[in-house]
């Protein structure tokens, strides 16, 4: 089965300038892939390749297994760019049935999918007012409506959420992942990672134009070899431990159990029930996105680095 998106050892350069320093990744159908990284990591410039409109130095990017460029791919794509511009002597209504009219779509099917869009984005209160009057948040929503209406097969959004308030947001990932539960392929561009870690199934982390860290939330998240872990009563001092270090325990009585490996958990639960212990709570330490943004940030990039991410 073909990939919605494929990225094929991508080059972009500028003169000396390097954006693109050979990315190869893969996107399956019905998931939704976070794209990360600082300012001038090559973000805009891979998104800008596969939406054909910046031509790569060298390597190749397809879009369900079209070129990316040509106007069969275009069909299928719904852009979200971050810094939109909407013509704002129209209502959300009308807005959505010009632009509807532009791609070529019925007028009752076109006028029936924008009511639908408008009172799934939380617009619906404000259908009389023009775009003008709308808040910032107000203008991404309908932005993204646009980017929807005529139900692409790919979806490219860069910042979705910025300034929408906690219920727009919240509308938004629903609906969002609705649409991948329809099949949609949603390639996010974003630098609000905890949105991209409630929404994503996986992520890359681009560094100088070189893919750093790459896989899924769940895999780039959880903490090696380190557990939380409670006990019925206080816990002695972690030097007396022969299975593990035991970080002091906060105030709600879980410490931080660091181990030599996975193999070492089995070990340390028979050595706290050997001395008496009951325990009351045990979880595999999660981290968070941030947490790996921040170190990527520091981490050395060089020939080894791999450029490339296989996602679904």
């Amino acid at each position: 089965m073909v990939d919605p998106v494929e990225v094929e050892a991508v080059v972009k350069r500028y003169g000396t300038a390097v954006a693109l320093a050979g990315v190869t990744l893969r996107v399956g159908r019905g998931e939704i892939f976070g794209l990360l990284g600082q300012n001038g990591a090559g973000k805009t410039t891979l998104v800008k390749i596969l939406l054909g409109m910046v031509a790569p130095t060298a390597g190749t990017a397809r879009l369900l297994g079209i070129p990316v460029g040509t106007p069969s791919a275009r069909r299928a794509v719904g852009y979200l760019p971050e810094d939109h511009r909407l013509p704002e002597y129209h209502t959300a209504a009308s807005l959505l049935d010009c632009y509807g009219g532009l791609q070529g779509l019925p007028r009752s099917w076109r006028r029936q999918r924008a009511a639908e869009l408008i009172e799934m984005i939380g617009l619906g209160q404000a259908h009389r007012l023009k775009v003008r009057n709308f808040s910032k948040g107000m203008k991404q929503r309908l932005g993204l409506a646009q980017a929807l209406l005529h139900r692409p097969d790919v979806l490219f959004l860069d910042e979705p959420t910025d300034g929408v308030d906690p219920i727009g947001r919240k509308q938004i990932r629903d609906l969002l992942l609705a649409e991948r539960a329809r099949g949609v392929t949603i390639f996010i561009n974003s630098h609000l990672l905890g949105e991209v870690e409630q929404l994503c199934d996986r992520v890359a982390i681009l560094r100088k134009g070189k893919v750093v860290r790459s896989g899924s939330v769940v895999e780039l998240t959880h903490r090696q070899h380190t557990w939380l872990v409670g006990f019925d009563r206080p816990v002695p001092d972690s030097s007396t431990w022969a299975s593990a270090h035991l970080d002091p325990p906060d105030r709600n009585g879980i410490s931080r159990v660091h181990l030599a490996d996975e193999a070492a958990l089995d070990l340390f639960l028979a050595e706290a029930t050997g001395r008496g212990f009951a325990i009351r709570h045990l979880q595999k330490e999660r981290g968070t996105l941030e947490d790996l943004y921040l170190q990527c940030a520091t981490v050395p990039i060089g020939p080894h680095v791999a450029s490339s991410v296989r996602c679904g």
